[in-house]
């Protein structure tokens, strides 16, 4: 079985062309002593913010009759999640792109939300801290999942990226070291 790199489908075929799940072709995998990973990089998550992330915005749709969800569906195509087993990857804009990338490595704390309204509608959100200097902390919003799954997945493959690289995170209490 082969595996999609951007949706996680798996293919019954030897070498598939393209993904039967999400249309897209299929990349080559690279292997174990290219790259020096023992396991090749799985897809986690692939996919948009909701349409309708929230109860809040499902009531602004009913109220406004339906126009805000126009609005609701323009934004939800503005950002694309890839969330793999090395990497956090967003892709912002409709018409102009812009990328934006955070090894997991980086990872220090995570966050999962799930306010009333959007568990009703099974969204949720996840924030990541990271010692990045360019992104301290990234947000993926309103995608519809299993956000607390999605949490422990993300976890473990962010244990395993500081294993493989040599990554050790050290707290420093400020406190304790003024004194």
């Amino acid at each position: 079985m082969t595996t999609c790199t951007h949706c996680g489908a798996e293919s019954k075929e030897e070498v598939p062309k393209f993904c039967a799940s999400c249309g897209k072709p299929f990349e080559a995998t690279p292997d174990a002593g290219a790259g020096g990973s023992d396991i090749a990089e799985r897809v986690l998550f692939s996919g948009r913010r909701s349409v309708v992330p929230s109860l809040g915005a499902a009531c602004l749709i009913l109220i406004t009759l339906g126009l805000a969800a126009i609005y609701f569906w323009l934004r939800s195509l503005g950002r694309h999640y890839r969330i793999t087993t090395e990497r956090v990857v967003i892709e912002e804009g409709v018409l102009s792109k812009r990328t934006e990338q955070l090894d997991l490595y980086r990872v220090t704390d995570y966050v999962v939300e799930r306010p009333f309204g959007q568990r009703l509608l099974g969204t949720g959100n996840i924030v990541l801290e990271a010692m990045d200097r360019t992104t301290p902390r990234l947000r993926i919003e309103g995608i519809r999942t299993d956000v607390n799954d999605l949490y422990e997945r993300l976890r473990a493959a962010t244990e395993h990226e500081k294993r493989r690289r040599g990554v050790r995170v050290v707290d420093i209490d400020e406190e304790a070291v003024h004194h």
